[in-house]
């Protein structure tokens, strides 16, 4: 008799593993985006509150990181240095699906339709569309969580306000205080509508586009090199280190070098979502020569410390939990890809 194909059923069966494959990646990108922004919010409080003094304290001292850490704590304790990190977790659940989810199909797409892009160029497309994709819900957070870190409690607030110290014009507050993620979402729309939840939009993706990309080009590149000792330098590690704790090495890697290099369009970025309706800033390239002209390099560097404290942990964290969830569930894919492909070989054979 002639072989005939497999059964419907035995064909979804082999193809459903490979499709879950790709929604695995969304979802493990999720809450690995999450759990970092959730552990490291308070070093971004920090280097929030210390990018933004220009547009909120006017012209008075600066303060370092180490002042900051004292002011949020006597002014707000704990509390303060955790505001805004509902917006933030919710911002990060979106991006973090996006990038990894997308890096994965947009890899494949790319290598199969322009295989001369291979290599790192690769990457570094896969993480930048990925990124693009999460910042239309990652950017309306990201403007909400900024305002919250700035504003710290209710107390510290209008104390700022009575002070004058809270840049204003005409007299006019910058904006209200924000009691949670809904009444900011609907304040900011009230006041300003989309404008202001996407204000800095065009900002966030000239930071966000290559941060991700050069992160993703940096871990693979440190994949690639770690991979390359092993094979010449006969190590065998993978016996003592596993993929997870190699994640978390190179991804904090990866991080800190990309967080630092990309730290002036994060300067300028929180300075359009901090100002609010009082308009320090025209735009972008108005923000890019102020701050030049004012405060020079040391300026557009600002924050830089406290980017790269939060980003190395966050990045190692992130990419520790993606390789430890590919490991130990994608593992099970592999398994039920095995058993399909044995049953419909074995059904193949009975047919003929």
């Amino acid at each position: 008799m002639p072989v005939t194909a497999t059964s419907p059923e035995t064909h979804f069966a082999y193809r459903r593993p490979g499709s879950f494959f790709v929604w695995r990646e969304f979802v493990w990108g999720a809450l690995a985006g999450a759990f970092g922004e959730g552990v490291l919010h308070p070093i971004d409080t920090l280097k929030t509150r210390v990018q933004s003094q220009a547009v909120v304290n006017g012209c008075q001292s600066q303060k370092n990181i180490i002042q900051m850490v004292r002011t949020v704590w006597a002014a707000d304790g704990w509390r303060g240095f955790y505001r805004g990190v509902t917006p933030g977790v919710t911002g990060s659940l979106a991006t973090g699906a996006t990038y990894f989810g997308v890096i994965e199909s947009t890899k494949k797409w790319i290598q199969e339709v322009h295989p001369n892009l291979g290599g790192h160029w690769t990457h570094f497309i896969a993480g930048a569309v990925g990124d693009t994709l999460g910042s239309f819900v990652y950017v309306p957070c990201e403007v909400m969580k900024q305002r919250m870190q700035v504003q710290g409690t209710t107390k510290s607030w209008n104390s700022s306000i009575l002070q004058q110290s809270v840049g204003q014009k005409s007299g006019q507050q910058m904006y209200c205080y924000y009691t949670g993620i809904f009444q900011a979402g609907c304040s900011i729309w009230k006041e300003q509508g989309p404008r202001g939840l996407y204000a800095g939009f065009w900002s966030t993706l000239a930071r966000d586009v290559p941060f991700a990309g050069l992160m993703v080009t940096f871990y693979e590149a440190l994949k690639n090199l770690t991979e390359y000792g092993k094979q010449n330098f006969q190590l065998n590690i993978d016996n003592y280190v596993s993929s997870s704790i190699e994640g978390l090495v190179l991804g904090g890697v990866a991080g800190g070098c990309s967080a630092y290099l990309t730290t002036p369009l994060d300067v300028i970025k929180t300075r359009l979502q901090v100002q609010g309706s009082t308009r320090r800033y025209a735009g972008w390239s108005d923000a890019i020569r102020r701050i030049w002209m004012v405060e020079g390099t040391r300026g557009l560097f600002k924050g830089s410390v406290p980017r790269i404290i939060w980003y190395v942990p966050a990045s190692a964290l992130t990419f520790m939990a993606v390789e430890f969830l590919r490991d130990h569930f994608n593992s099970d894919i592999h398994e039920v890809a095995s058993l399909s492909s044995i049953d419909s070989r074995s059904t193949v054979k009975k047919v003929a």
